[in-house]
């Protein structure tokens, strides 16, 4: 393919944004789309994948490219990936000899080589183990699959597929375990496309289809889903509600459940009620109302890196310990909104065990005469190809 100035001079624009304003690299993304509306359909898919991968490999590429130069940092990635790069003065010294050299002296840093954080690395061997770890990373670096879930009020999984095959998009069923998940056998904007826009799917990882159903939901229920976000999960339980019941989504940014409003309209769910959490007396109006409570807690976001690579960059050591004073907060708080007899889900999207079920353990320890753990998930990207998730399912005992 050949490479653009102008489309070059974008990327490292972008990057700049990513790394030295601290933007997110989606947003940055996004914005660059549709500010540059001339570029074609491969340009596009060019630029975004760029992006992400010197994202993704930044330890790595800056390891190669001999420090902080977004211009050699691109042509080192374009080199990687096989493309030969223009004549151009940023790119002099750069060629295929240099790449496998400078590939060589990286490969005996585990975590330069897989671009990794230092921290970030000996964190995980601590807490899995480095034979565990060392299995898991060459999943975490690799770019996720698209899953949709099907939106039970609008479509069902085969009226999705054939509405996607008329637009020439591959698609295929998971199976029997996750009945709504559909995966895209290849990137994507189904954004823009009619079937969404009248609410037929949504589009949620395989591993986060897995979390609702734990919590055994039936039409008519009052459900709870207390660290609501955008709202994805609320509205897989809509879709299994059958939009009949109650729905209390709450979180503690109103922006986030502004857009869940917005969702909801366009998939036909009426009986979803935002509430936003300002004070601790709103947890505490609620004692004892939900049928089902499930807390997603705001974790590390460690089994989603594949898809946020900026994360690797973003996250830091401290934050990780002041999640995990969160997380044992919510857990022991919000757990009261639960009714006896009631069931709760503690969910994250990590892969450590200090947010995951080391948390639950603390949590039964301290209210273990009032629960009972019934089960727990895992879920890893280098096994069953899904996102990392971890959910607890405990029942209130009556």
């Amino acid at each position: 393919m050949k490479i653009h100035r102008h489309l070059t001079e974008a990327l490292i624009v972008a990057l700049e944004e990513i790394f030295f304003d601290d933007k997110y690299a989606d947003k940055v993304i996004q914005k660059n789309l549709k500010s540059h509306s001339k570029w074609g359909s491969r340009d596009r898919k060019f630029f975004a994948e760029t992006v992400y991968e010197v994202v993704r490999w930044y330890r790595l590429l800056e390891f190669m490219a001999n420090g902080e130069d977004f211009w050699r940092i691109v042509g080192v990635q374009w080199l990687r990936q096989g493309h030969d790069l223009p004549p151009w003065e940023e790119f002099e010294g750069l060629d295929y000899e240099y790449i496998r050299r400078k590939e060589k002296q990286a490969a005996d840093d585990f975590a330069i080589i897989n671009s990794l954080p230092d921290w970030m690395d000996a964190r995980a061997r601590q807490e899995l183990g480095d034979e565990d770890w060392e299995k898991l990373v060459p999943a975490l670096n690799k770019p996720a699959d698209v899953y949709l879930r099907a939106n039970g009020l609008r479509a069902t999984p085969d009226q999705v597929l054939s509405a996607l095959t008329e637009l020439e998009i591959e698609a295929e069923k998971v199976g029997p375990e996750l009945p709504h998940a559909i995966r895209l056998k290849e990137r994507r904007n189904i954004f823009i496309t009619e079937p969404f826009r009248k609410g037929m799917f949504e589009i949620q990882d395989a591993a986060s289809q897995m979390i609702v159903p734990l919590l055994e939901i039936e039409p008519g229920m009052r459900v709870v889903d207390a660290c609501a976000g955008a709202g994805g999960k609320s509205l897989h339980m809509a879709s299994l509600m059958k939009n009949k019941g109650r729905i209390i989504s709450m979180d503690i940014h109103e922006w986030k459940l502004q857009e869940l409003k917005i969702r909801a309209r366009r998939d036909g769910v009426d009986i979803i009620e935002t509430r936003m959490i300002d004070s601790t007396k709103v947890i505490k109006r609620m004692a004892e109302q939900a049928d089902r409570l499930l807390l997603d807690v705001p974790c590390s976001g460690m089994g989603v890196l594949r898809r946020n690579p900026d994360a690797k960059w973003k996250l830091e050591e401290e934050e990780i310990v002041r999640l995990q004073s969160l997380q044992a907060e919510i857990l022991g708080t919000y757990c009261q909104m639960t009714k006896k007899g009631g069931l709760m889900v503690y969910a994250t999207c990590s892969l450590l065990p200090s947010e995951n079920e080391k948390q639950v353990e603390k949590f039964m320890a301290d209210h273990g005469s009032e629960w009972t753990l019934l089960k727990q998930i895992h879920t890893r990207p280098d096994r069953e190809g899904f996102d990392g998730f971890y959910a607890a399912v405990l029942k209130r005992n009556p």
